[in-house]
């Protein structure tokens, strides 16, 4: 991970279009992708190891397991997410949120069942939704470049560094290296990630079969939702990552595929 980011960060510099093309450098600073030569070919190689392997994995997990199977699945392990919901919302400095995971925390993994089902959100404790990198942007810092992570998809420089900041972190990662059952922890991981890919096979291949560039929708998208994220807001139908309606593309989203 550091040296994928070191790499951003070295490449970045030499990517700036010239100086004396006023329209040239606006563009690149709006768009911020730097390394956009880089990140279209490891957003390829992403998209064929999707269709390859993630998206039949996923189909075959949604074939597999009922509706409220899948839905108990997401939430143990949203349940196990908690301690860095609340971790987050502390070092950012939003008592209410790092409350809300604590009681979620609590009221799920005990009324419901290590996290089964997801009781708090009927008392009204909304889930919670905090990394490392929303911390880093709370905190000030930009994120420096969009950047395509290897099988993981779309970052920046920022979010990618907070992803391997809360991989340390993370009390649930050293409570199962203590107890030699690293495997469980990288079984979670791939879980969750077909878990996610399960519930939007469909959105995805409309943004895909629509999309005039599927790699600047996907951008734009990743963008907006981290933008939501930092500032808060709520998640929605129309979210292509989160959300589970086909009605997924706003005028917005549209017109920065045109």
């Amino acid at each position: 991970m550091l040296a994928v980011i070191f790499a951003a960060l070295v490449l970045s510099a030499c990517a700036t279009p010239p100086s004396d093309d006023p329209e040239a450098v606006a563009e690149w600073h709006a768009i911020n992708d730097p390394l956009e030569p880089l990140n279209r070919g490891i957003f390829q190689f992403n998209v064929g190891i999707d269709k390859v392997v993630i998206r039949p994995l996923a189909s075959g997990y949604r074939w597999l397991f009922p509706s409220f199977m899948r839905d108990s699945i997401k939430n143990v392990l949203d349940n196990l997410s908690e301690p860095l919901n609340f971790a987050n919302s502390l070092l950012q400095g939003d008592i209410g949120r790092a409350g809300t995971a604590a009681g979620r925390l609590l009221v799920n993994s005990t009324i419901g069942l290590a996290g089964l089902f997801d009781i708090a959100e009927t008392m009204g404790l909304e889930p919670v939704d905090e990394d490392f990198g929303q911390t880093l942007a709370t905190w000030g810092t930009g994120e420096v470049a969009y950047l395509i992570l290897p099988v993981l998809g779309p970052s920046s420089v920022r979010d990618g560094l907070g992803r391997g900041i809360d991989f340390f972190i993370n009390p649930i990662n050293y409570s199962l290296d203590n107890a030699g059952l690293e495997w469980v922890g990288w079984t979670m991981t791939a879980v969750n990630g077909i878990d996610q890919r399960s519930r939007h096979i469909e959105t995805l291949d409309e943004i895909e079969r629509t999309s005039v560039d599927y790699y600047a929708a996907i951008r734009s998208l990743y963008r907006q939702r981290r933008q939501d994220l930092i500032h808060n807001g709520e998640s929605t139908d129309l979210d292509p990552f989160y959300g589970q309606s086909d009605e997924f593309i706003d005028e917005r989203e549209q017109s920065s595929m045109n």
